[in-house]
C-alpha cells in the first residue's frame, strides 16, 4: 500500500549572474523534471538493451541500492546516465528503523527536482512504472571523475587544478547550502568533471533538506574518511559545517594526494578524526596551509564557513570573486510516496 508522508522542501529557480557556456536554462529548473510512469524494457537480437527510447551502452558503476549504466536516447542521440532500482529491494533494506533505502532514494528525487545549477548533476527523468519493479533515475552524463585510474583513490592535482576545481565545488555546495540542504557525502568519488574541466557535485543519495536554517542532524550516513567529528562523538551535528569539513579533506586530498585521518581500522580512523592534529608538509604553500587548517578545525564553530572559503585570498587568486547564481525560492509541501508494502492490506 502507498503511503504519503509530508515533507518540506524548496522550489527553487536559479538566475545566473555569470554562466557557464555547458549550462542551460532547462538545467536551471525553467523546465520541471520529466516523469514518465510507463516503462517498456527490450531487447534486440544482438542483446542490445533498452529501456524505453534509451538504449543501454555499457555499466558506470554500482552501488548496495542499485547500479548506474551509460544509455543513449536514440531520438537525440545525446547520452546519459541512467540509476536503475528493484523496488522491492528498497523496501527489504533498513536505513533506520523506521526507514527503509527507498525512503532514500524517493527523498533524492525530490531534492534533485528542484536543482539547477552549473556544478551539480543534474537529473533529467524520472522512470516509475507503478506496474513495475523497476525505477529509473536519468541523469546528465558526465563524463569523468577526479580520481587515480583503477585504485579509486584521490591523486595528487597541481595547485592551480586544486584551486579552480576547489572554486566549483565550493560554488556548488553554497548554492546547497543555501537552500537548506546538506549533502552529506562530498568526497573525489562524487566530484565529476566535464570535459571542459568543469566539477559537478553528484550522488545525493544521502543528501538532506532542512528548513529555516535548522540543519541540525543525527544520521550520518557519508564516507567515514570524510565524516566530521561532531558527526563521530554527538547525537547530533550541523549538516552545513560537517559538509565544509568533508571539503576540507578534500582539498588536502587534492593538494598531497592521500587522507588526513585513515587508519588501518574503521575504529582507527574515527579516532584519529577526533584525536590527531593535521599534520602538513612544511614546504607547502602557506596559502593552502591557512585554508587547510581553517576548514579541518575540530570545533565546527571556529571552522571556515564556505563564505570564508570563498573569500580567502588564494581561493580568489587572479580569477576574482566566485560567481554567483542568485535564486529566489519558494517553500512547498510535496507528497513523498513510499511504498511500504507490494500488497494492500
Amino acid at each position: 500500500m502507498w503511503k504519503v508522508n509530508e515533507l518540506f522542501v524548496w522550489e527553487l529557480w536559479a538566475e545566473p549572474a555569470r554562466l557557464d557556456i555547458s549550462w542551460s536554462y532547462h538545467n536551471a529548473g525553467k523546465f520541471p523534471v520529466k516523469e514518465t510512469h510507463k516503462v517498456i524494457r527490450s531487447e534486440d537480437d544482438n542483446g542490445t538493451k533498452m529501456i524505453n527510447q534509451y538504449v543501454r551502452e555499457y555499466k558506470i558503476g554500482s552501488g548496495s541500492y542499485g547500479k548506474v549504466a551509460l544509455y543513449r536516447n536514440s531520438i537525440d542521440g545525446k547520452h546519459y546516465a541512467i540509476k536503475s532500482f528493484h523496488k522491492s529491494h528498497l523496501l527489504k533494506l533498513r536505513v533506520a528503523p523506521s526507514e527503509t533505502a527507498m525512503s532514500d532514494v524517493l527523498r533524492e528525487v525530490q531534492i534533485m527536482k528542484m536543482l539547477g545549477h552549473p556544478n551539480i548533476v543534474n537529473l533529467i527523468e524520472v522512470i516509475d512504472d507503478p506496474e513495475s519493479d523497476h525505477f529509473y533515475m536519468v541523469l546528465e552524463y558526465v563524463e569523468g571523475k577526479w580520481v587515480c585510474e583503477g585504485t579509486g583513490r584521490a591523486c595528487a592535482l597541481g595547485d592551480e587544478t586544486a584551486r579552480r576545481y576547489l572554486r566549483d565545488i565550493v560554488s556548488g555546495l553554497s548554492y546547497l547550502h543555501a537552500h537548506n540542504i546538506v549533502h552529506g557525502d562530498i568526497k573525489p568519488d562524487n566530484l565529476l568533471i566535464t570535459r571542459h574541466g568543469t566539477v559537478k557535485i553528484g550522488d545525493f543519495s544521502v543528501s538532506q533538506a532542512v528548513e529555516d536554517d535548522n540543519d541540525e542532524l543525527r544520521r550520518s550516513p557519508g564516507t567515514p574518511v570524510f565524516t566530521a567529528p561532531e558527526c563521530i562523538l554527538g547525537l547530533t551535528y550541523h549538516g552545513k559545517a560537517a559538509d565544509t569539513w568533508a571539503v576540507g579533506v578534500t582539498l588536502y586530498c587534492m593538494i598531497l594526494g592521500e587522507y588526513p585521518f585513515l587508519g588501518d581500522t574503521l575504529q582507527d580512523t574515527y579516532d584519529r578524526i577526533v584525536n590527531n592534529p593535521i599534520i602538513l608538509p612544511n614546504d607547502l604553500n602557506p596559502h593552502v596551509k591557512n585554508l587547510i587548517q581553517g576548514l579541518l578545525l575540530k570545533d565546527p564553530k571556529l571552522r571556515m564557513t564556505l563564505s570564508d572559503v570563498a573569500a580567502h585570498s588564494w581561493v580568489v587568486g587572479d580569477d576574482g570573486p566566485i560567481p554567483e547564481y542568485l535564486c529566489w525560492c519558494r517553500r512547498k509541501r510535496f507528497g513523498q510516496e513510499s511504498n511500504e508494502n507490494n500488497t494492500t492490506d
